[in-house]
């Protein structure tokens, strides 16, 4: 699980030497009340008002309409007297640092680690997650830490670790902290990405995009049965959050969990890469991952791996020049090869590589173009 030992590493790094000097050096004073634990309060940046001080949430595509007091479904966002207020804003429960691969990102500064961070929350209900007890839980439920977007910079400044990752949960539900550590990120040099379902409308989406510079979205199926009954959402504000990434040139990874008897026949799949294909491109990297039993889906058997592998050949029949294999560590479909000239170019084994045949960008070998960013 996520939870404790993201929680550890969190905790380890908010107490090591250095954090009041890393604060200094961004111009803040570690001696105020502000920077001793106490982070202010953030307004919510897309909602408007109703009548009788009700709100209505603008972020997703739920757009909840919250009385006084009350949340909206993420169990993020309150309405304070006819205001709408991120209560996570500034404080993560689970942060660590991990390879940028298990994210995963194939094609963005692979070998790399990253400074993941979460808070709780989700505008999702999937049956399979693996990080429910945070996704799922109110910030009351769960141990969480203060942490300004300045300090969240500053330990990655002081940790050497070149891109900060926003993970676990639904970043989406965040979204005002993801935004303010993004543009401190980039100011300091530091890359910032985003693995999130997807779920966000289009006016957020296209001002998240201009602040990061990865988006991995799971397309977690390609039927609206799969999203109403797994997920508790719907299809289509994601396909067109694929779109939007992919119109902006930010970088974009997409992955599909296969689920047995659920989204895995041979049809769907099908469907879906070929829409990949016309809708955002024939270079962007899917991944085919394996499910393992978890959250209300305990008794459902893991994917079988000839089912992933076959997965994969649909893909690349369909045009898709990038396709690979998850969770299973070993198998040759982890391996990038160049579409030009089929030789192995990025060689993996779970989060680790242990070659890499791209030099600026291009096939070492024939000298073909690869899609990603790579330094």
């Amino acid at each position: 699980m996520v939870r404790s030992a993201a929680l550890f590493v969190l905790a380890t790094l908010l107490l090591a030497p250095g954090l009041d000097h890393d604060r200094r050096a961004l111009g803040h004073d570690p001696d105020s009340p502000a920077e001793l634990g106490h982070v202010p309060q953030r307004e919510a940046d897309f909602y408007h008002p109703l009548a009788d001080k009700l709100v209505a949430c603008d972020l997703c595509p739920r757009r909840c309409v919250i009385a006084p007091g009350q949340r909206g479904s993420c169990r993020t966002r309150e309405n304070r007297d006819g205001r709408l207020y991120s209560i996570v804003y500034g404080h993560p429960c689970a942060m660590n640092k991990e390879p940028i691969e298990k994210a995963p990102l194939f094609h963005f500064l692979p070998g790399r680690e990253r400074i993941t961070l979460a808070t709780v929350g989700c505008n999702q209900t999937c049956k399979y997650c693996q990080n429910w007890e945070l996704s799922q839980a109110r910030i009351e439920d769960v141990p969480n830490q203060n942490l300004s977007p300045a300090d969240v910079v500053a330990l990655a400044e002081r940790e050497k670790v070149p891109i900060i990752c926003f993970t676990y949960t639904e970043p989406i539900v965040f979204y005002e902290y993801m935004m303010d550590i993004a543009r401190l990120a980039r100011a300091r040099g530091i890359r910032t990405a985003v693995v999130t379902g997807g779920y966000i409308n289009p006016g957020p989406l296209k001002q998240l995009c201009s602040a990061v510079d990865a988006i991995k979205i799971d397309l977690k199926g390609f039927t609206p049965e799969f999203y109403r009954n797994v997920c508790g959402s719907t299809l289509e504000p994601v396909l067109e959050a694929c779109k939007t990434v992919a119109q902006s040139h930010t970088h974009l990874e997409l992955v599909n969990l296969v689920v047995p008897a659920l989204n895995d026949d041979t049809a769907t799949i099908r469907k879906m890469c070929r829409w990949i294909r016309e809708n955002v491109g024939d270079t962007v990297p899917v991944h085919f991952t394996r499910f393992h039993p978890a959250y209300r889906m305990q008794n459902s058997p893991p994917t079988p791996v000839a089912t992933l592998d076959r997965a994969v050949a649909i893909a690349r029949s369909q045009g898709l020049k990038f396709a690979y294999v998850g969770n299973v560590p070993g198998s040759p479909a982890e391996n990038t090869y160049c579409p030009a000239c089929g030789r192995l170019l990025i060689r993996r084994s779970g989060y680790s590589i242990s070659a890499n045949n791209i030099k600026d960008g291009k096939c070492a070998y024939c000298g073909a173009h690869i899609a990603g960013v790579w330094q």
